[in-house]
């Protein structure tokens, strides 16, 4: 701890208290939302990669594939997303070659819930979110928290931005004010609509989400991929 140096009548005092802090983290921004439907799953996110009022790249993808039917998704500190989803990666080739088949989404989802709780006492700054198929074909999606605390849903929107979507989503995806019926109608056009109008709106409130929005659909036939641009400013 430090002192603050004053003057008083030439005099060099020192009053007031200054104290120092660190942080191993850095917060690098985005927002990663997800829609999972009857038979399909839709995950985006945008490309910016900032720091406080610095922006390091405008084209980084924030979305990592891990199989035919799911795709994870992180928000945070980047660093922390790049050392995970290396681990994650290993431990899914091991299971790979110990079992001679891919995992699927429902054991990838335990197991990323797994390798969080692990770092429990020095959890991983950042938010994530796996989009994909399970055994049925049915669309799912699992949010977790920092420790590993996750939960299956239809719909899920984290990061910088995800304050401003998710009453959005409860509006029209969530049923949370509106009738199970049109839930259940909802074709993955529509899905992609509400992403694209939902990416619109928050780049104007969120100085860390902004330049283009990446999205990964995911269907029975495969993974395909579109973008879209958002304001650069």
């Amino acid at each position: 701890m430090h002192f603050n140096p004053i003057y008083e009548n030439d005099v060099l005092k020192f009053n007031t208290p200054l104290s120092e802090s660190f942080s191993p983290y850095d917060y690098n921004g985005g927002t990663v939302v997800a829609i999972a439907g009857a038979d399909y799953a839709v995950i985006a996110s945008d490309t910016r990669l900032s720091s406080e009022r610095i922006i390091y790249t405008r084209e980084q993808s924030k979305l990592f594939q891990l199989s035919e039917k799911s795709i994870i998704g992180f928000s945070g500190c980047w660093c922390d997303v790049l050392t995970f989803t290396r681990l994650l990666e290993s431990h899914l080739q091991h299971y790979r070659l110990q079992n001679n088949k891919i995992m699927s989404t429902i054991a990838i989802a335990q197991a990323t819930s797994t390798m969080l709780y692990y770092k429990r006492f020095f959890p991983f700054s950042m938010q994530t979110v796996l989009a994909g198929l399970d055994s049925d074909g049915t669309g799912c999606v699992f949010g977790y928290d920092p420790l590993g605390h996750y939960e299956r849903c239809n719909s899920q929107s984290l990061g910088s931005g995800g304050r401003f979507i998710r009453p959005f989503f409860d509006n029209w995806i969530s049923s949370e004010s509106r009738s199970c019926a049109h839930i259940a109608s909802m074709e993955l056009d529509d899905a992609i609509t509400i992403i694209k109008d939902a990416y619109i709106s928050v780049a104007e409130r969120d100085i860390y989400t902004g330049d283009n929005v990446e999205i990964k659909i995911i269907t029975q036939e495969g993974i395909n991929g579109d973008t879209f641009k958002l304001r650069k400013d």
